[in-house]
């Protein structure tokens, strides 16, 4: 009598009380892209690809390590071991959802630590197509959210969601996210300039499974006006490795400990 009583209460139940919200697509992909494990480690390769085709080479350890709940602070260091202007060179964010990060970069040419300015959020990282918030992601409650649709991508079925700034402080008036049904990782974004024309596209090109957390192991950016596009992939991808406190600290970005950047 109850199991058909339940059946009963789920036909009876409106449709809309059974849909997800825009809120909660972005937040769980929001957990599945930036959020999994308690700490992450992974080697990163880009490749900085011109539109003539001429290609220039990044390469880094990054390390992150959550703090509280997912959505909650989380801190970011990567160190550089090429090209030969970028070597040894290290970088840091403090991520707070809803205030501004704290970064800092380390210049050995200069020996100097630098603290980034809030408003340098949308500059280029380090010469890439990636800006410093698509490493260490936006604060969801920035843009307001519309899920306009649902489509397949890449046999995947998907979200299809607007996400558009509140204030004007992007260099895109909105974007579409595609986040997989299933997963939640974002496999597009398309980002439209102030004149609502796209220009910049990432995609998700390959995703494999790293101690039960679906990743996103090679994906790229794509600038449509300027033809230069960034190529990333991730190697030697770790979880939960128990990486300290003291690794994010202003001291070790002059000298990193060998064990976390190796």
């Amino acid at each position: 009598m109850l199991r058909y009583l339940v059946l009963l209460l789920a036909i009876l139940m409106p449709l809309k009380s059974l849909a997800i919200t825009p809120e909660e697509v972005m937040k769980n992909s929001q957990a599945a892209f930036l959020y999994p494990g308690r700490d992450f480690k992974a080697r990163v390769v880009m490749r900085l690809i011109s539109k003539s085709g001429s290609v220039r080479t990044r390469e880094l350890t990054m390390l992150r390590k959550n703090y509280g709940e997912t959505g909650g602070d989380q801190k970011y260091f990567m160190y550089f071991f090429q090209p030969a202007d970028v070597k040894d060179m290290t970088f840091m964010v403090y991520k707070y959802p809803g205030r501004d990060d704290d970064r800092w970069l380390f210049i050995p040419a200069l020996n100097m630590v630098r603290r980034i300015a809030a408003q340098d959020s949308r500059s280029s990282f380090v010469g890439s197509d990636f800006t410093y918030e698509d490493v260490s992601g936006r604060d969801l409650a920035d843009d307001s959210h519309e899920i306009v649709g649902e489509e397949k991508l890449g046999g995947a079925d998907c979200f299809v969601v607007k996400s558009t700034p509140k204030a004007g402080d992007t260099d895109y008036s909105h974007k579409l996210s595609w986040m997989d049904k299933k997963t939640f990782l974002p496999l597009k974004e398309e980002y439209f300039d102030k004149r609502g024309d796209l220009y910049k596209v990432f995609t998700a090109e390959e995703i494999k499974d790293v101690n039960g957390f679906p990743t996103i192991v090679k994906r790229t950016m794509k600038n449509l006006q300027s033809g230069h596009s960034t190529e990333t992939a991730f190697t030697k991808v770790d979880y939960n490795m128990g990486i300290e406190d003291s690794l994010f600290t202003e001291r070790y970005l002059k000298q990193p400990p060998r064990k976390w950047i190796e």
